[in-house]
């Protein structure tokens, strides 16, 4: 078996919050088969839990027990049609990379999500999401591997039961299948998604550049337009820990939005198909004066309200009481609950 197998190991370098905490056991490996071989070699009675890239967790403490994380990468194509290509990629393939991969190739549906860190696999289970477009919206099927008995099963989009940052990954079968490869079916003829934020102005920019455009340039130039804005909005985790946005966006009946609107003409909002409304969670903390605040070594973005930071040596205890004050305060002024999209381990 092509395996790396490590005893009390650090996962500083496998979670972009920073946290200094080891697992007592750390195993990386290759191949599905590799992974089937090892299932039975687990001991059942320690927790096993299943890794990316670490970028949407917060470890409370020490892992106590087996962290597994796969090498499993390669995009390959495998179908295509009139209209669309699919792209199947290993779970352990950087997100961006893949993302990177599709634009080349001059395939749209994925230019949105540009730069979200993490890999492949995280992809699926996350349901990830940015300026208008959710992975599901793309993914074809996802094939996992049962940590339990080692089977392997096929995921329709349908069986993946995808919801707002939400999948069955998540829910109903939380830690039960680590995800070992993810088909995306892609356009030949990209209907590009504008509608969100500042994407509009900035690719008209970036349009304005190039000569004759076709819908690969096109392509091009929003996944560029996208890369811009999250590098001015939001910090390299290389350089700053944190997880991204830490907040989901809440979503409230169109009757609360109406009546906080009386109050806040200006609430930024959107209107979901099925009458909801969903508000940016980091304008509703902004408006609680957070931006830029810290408690301890933990701290909101100066220049994105929705992410906390480790300004170097915060303890998980920190960032959660930060969460947690910001979700109490945001509770008070607006009778809105939000609740973290990272996850505590």
């Amino acid at each position: 078996m092509a395996l790396k197998t490590c005893e009390h190991y650090s996962l500083l370098p496998h979670n972009t919050f920073h946290m200094d905490v080891d697992a007592k056991r750390f195993i990386e490996y290759e191949t599905e088969e590799d992974l089937q071989q090892l299932i039975p070699q687990l001991d059942s009675s320690e927790p096993i839990l299943h890794i990316g890239a670490g970028s949407n967790l917060l470890f409370l403490d020490n892992f106590p027990g087996t962290i597994l994380h796969s090498a499993i990468r390669g995009i390959e194509q495998v179908g295509e049609d009139e209209d669309t290509v699919l792209l199947r990629a290993g779970a352990g393939v950087v997100w961006d990379d893949f993302v990177a991969y599709a634009v080349r190739q001059g395939l749209g549906g994925a230019e949105n999500l540009s730069l979200i860190p993490g890999e492949v696999g995280a992809s699926a289970v996350q349901n990830i999401g940015a300026y208008g477009v959710e992975v599901k919206d793309i993914i074809e099927q996802v094939e996992a591997i049962d940590l339990h008995t080692g089977e392997k099963r096929t995921f329709t989009n349908a069986d993946c039961q995808y919801a707002y940052r939400q999948s069955i990954f998540k829910g109903q079968l939380r830690g039960q299948y680590a995800i070992t490869h993810v088909t995306y079916r892609l356009s030949r003829h990209p209907r590009l998604n504008l509608e969100y934020g500042d994407l509009r102005s900035l690719f008209d920019e970036k349009v304005k550049q190039q000569v004759n455009a076709e819908d690969s340039e096109m392509v091009y130039c929003v996944r560029e337009a996208v890369n811009d804005i999250r590098r001015k909005k939001l910090p390299d985790p290389q350089e700053l820990g944190n997880a991204g946005s830490f907040f989901k966006n809440p979503i409230i009946s169109q009757e609360q939005f109406h009546s906080l609107q009386a109050h806040f003409p200006d609430m930024p909002h959107y209107d979901l198909p099925d009458g909801n409304v969903k508000v940016p969670a980091g304008w509703l903390i902004e408006q609680c004066g957070w931006k830029g605040q810290s408690v301890g070594r933990a701290a909101v973005h100066k220049h994105q309200a929705l992410v906390l930071v480790n300004l170097g040596g915060a303890t998980p205890q920190e960032i959660v009481r930060l969460s947690r004050l910001i979700c109490q305060s945001v509770k008070e002024r607006f009778g809105i609950d939000i609740h973290p999209e990272v996850n505590f381990i």
